[in-house]
């Protein structure tokens, strides 16, 4: 493990508090577990409650594109709404919608008859309100832990079991139980989740909730809390101008969503699809699964692996990592044994998982709170707009082709892109901040006092406070 430069040039600092010694991370952490279930659990039941009701594949894809639609459409508004009225208050009603969603999906099942534009109107709610959940948790752990790296690893961790645990629960409740029943189940983790972030809902910019009692036993006054709720009275276009700035300027962020959304297109698009159909090909429906549990193992290890290795460049080590990633499309196109196959499987995820805590990390330490929110809506919707024409595009592209081919395409796609952003000095030298940038709302653009911002790996001068 290394130290922060910044650190190292201060000399002695002591190293961020656990996590698991705040409170506050502990509600969140138990809220986020929850939703991640609930949202694990909500394909499967969708999916064959669908096929059930005898709407089949056709109506599935219906069903899923009206979740989706709302989330592409309105995210960007979800992070203007976060950063206004606090993403804490647009997550807990976000949470309350989607437990009276999913309760009344269940009691359209249970009565039976369930039409398929029922169906499609309620996952669009439910879409709509994930739209306004997503982009504030960004924000949020900034505001609940010291340690951020930690934190995003143990959340990591937290959503690979969440991905592993909620679509066996699904399929367990489905087999032995009733279609109703699944729906309820969901319902009752997003009441979690709102329940776990609720006490949150007057946290401030600076981690702390006002009038409440420390960790120590003192009592903050919510310093800083213009930091967590922008109180001016701009409109919302001017706010997502502001957002769009904030995410413009700074090239190592958009440098790597640019590619990151020609990667959705080219290698997570194709590799899903195709990659399943191949691997139940070669290895059964059996094997595939077994595989699909391994790298869900190897997600598990790479979160593990984000709490301890601390690098003084963290996109420079994530982009390393996910280079493995690119052995996921490679092993169906190649058609490795079984073993073999499962191997690329948990260093595939151990990649995935590791690049993902050293990127969320990094936003969230980088980007000052007031606007972050939004400027993780424009990261959101660079990254997942292209991925359902990509997979979309997947069919067609085998047909003429062959899959094994186009996921050949996508192993070396994914080789050239990852190359591409270490080529980019900004990517390539941004530096470690242990501790966020927590710059008043007045200006957001302007780089903190106390914090030095990292441009191309170089410290420069913080501007003089006000």
């Amino acid at each position: 493990m290394t130290t922060d430069d910044t650190v190292a040039a201060r000399g002695t600092a002591a190293p961020p508090a656990s996590p698991w010694r705040s409170p506050r991370f502990r509600l969140f952490f138990t809220a986020r577990s929850a939703s991640l279930l609930a949202d694990g659990m909500l394909m499967v039941s969708v999916t064959t409650s669908v096929l059930g009701a005898g709407f089949g594949a056709t109506g599935v894809g219906y069903a899923l594109a009206a979740w989706m639609a709302p989330i592409v459409v309105l995210i960007l508004f979800g992070g203007v709404l976060a950063d206004r009225f606090t993403p804490q208050v647009m997550m807990v009603g976000a949470d309350a919608v989607r437990v009276v969603t999913m309760l009344v999906m269940a009691a359209l099942f249970a009565g039976g008859g369930v039409r398929l534009w029922q169906i499609m109107a309620l996952m669009g709610v439910s879409g709509a309100a994930t739209a306004m959940f997503q982009p504030g948790l960004a924000s949020i752990v900034p505001r609940v832990a010291e340690d951020i790296q930690r934190a995003n690893a143990l959340l990591r961790v937290s959503e690979s079991m969440a991905t592993l645990i909620g679509p066996g629960l699904a399929g367990f409740l489905v087999a032995y139980g009733d279609l109703a029943g699944s729906f309820v189940v969901i319902a009752v983790a997003y009441a979690v989740s709102a329940g776990g972030l609720l006490p949150l809902r007057r946290l401030s910019a600076g981690g702390a909730v006002e009038g409440d009692p420390d960790e120590d036993g003192t009592t903050e006054g919510g310093a800083d809390k213009g930091g967590a709720v922008d109180e001016s009275d701009d409109p919302m276009w001017r706010r997502l101008a502001t957002g769009w700035h904030e995410f413009r300027s700074r090239t190592w962020l958009w440098g790597v969503i640019s590619l990151w959304a020609v990667y959705g297109l080219f290698v997570f698009g194709p590799s899903l699809p195709l990659g399943a159909a191949l691997l139940t090909e070669q290895h059964g429906a059996t094997g595939y699964g077994w595989i699909a549990s391994a790298d869900g193992l190897g997600t598990i290890i790479g979160g593990l692996l984000g709490m301890r290795v601390r690098p003084r460049r963290p996109l420079v080590a994530g982009v390393c990592a996910m280079f493995f990633f690119a052995l996921n499309p490679l092993a169906p196109a190649l058609g490795w044994n079984f073993a073999l196959t499962a191997v690329t499987g948990v260093v595939a995820g151990c990649g995935f998982a590791f690049w993902g805590v050293m990127w969320a990390t990094s936003v969230q330490s980088h980007i000052p709170l007031a606007v972050l929110s939004r400027v993780s809506a424009y990261d959101i919707a660079g990254s997942i707009m292209v991925i359902p024409l990509g997979r979309a595009l997947a069919g067609p592209a085998a047909e003429s082709f062959g899959a094994d081919r186009v996921l050949l395409f996508s192993s070396a796609v994914s080789f050239v892109l990852l190359a591409a952003m270490l080529c980019v000095p900004a990517i390539r030298g941004l530096a470690r901040l242990d501790r966020p940038t927590r710059d008043a709302a007045r200006d957001p653009g302007r780089p903190s006092a106390r914090e030095p911002e990292r441009v191309a790996g170089k410290e420069s001068s913080a501007a003089a406070e006000a």
